[in-house]
């Protein structure tokens, strides 16, 4: 047996208003749903991205009436988007007309480019060509 794809995947930010803003507005993705000071879920193709809180969710029973597992994590995570050469240079003048600093711009050794940046919460995020891991 083998997983078919991932489905959902998560990064944790203590302001979820600035994750909101960053999330929704800078990067587009559609809100699909939120918990006032909890959580923030997001739509990105056919995967979804969890935003929470890890104050709140590293707490048991914090889920309601849903006997989900208490998450949590600290330090920087990472996200890559899938994104075309072309979808990378774009991406890197839309994050610089909004003033989002980036952190590394480079092509790999074995082929595919890479653009790395940070989320409000320190979280790094990359767009990257599926080629970096022979990927169409």
């Amino acid at each position: 047996m083998r997983p078919a794809a991932i489905l959902e995947t998560i990064l944790y930010a203590e302001n979820l208003a600035a994750a909101e803003r960053f999330y929704g507005e800078v990067l587009g993705l559609e809100l699909v749903a939120k918990a006032e000071g909890r959580q923030v879920f997001y739509r990105c193709g056919g995967a979804m991205l969890l935003i929470f809180n890890p104050a709140v969710t590293r707490v048991a029973g914090t889920a309601g009436r849903l006997p989900i597992p208490v998450h949590g994590a600290t330090g920087s995570g990472h996200l890559c988007f899938r994104a075309s050469a072309w979808e990378i240079a774009t991406w890197r003048a839309h994050l610089g007309a909004h003033g989002i600093a980036i952190e590394a711009d480079f092509e790999w050794p074995g082929g595919g480019h890479s653009l790395y940046f940070r989320d409000p919460a320190g979280n790094s995020i990359e767009f990257a060509e599926p080629r970096i891991w022979g990927l169409t």
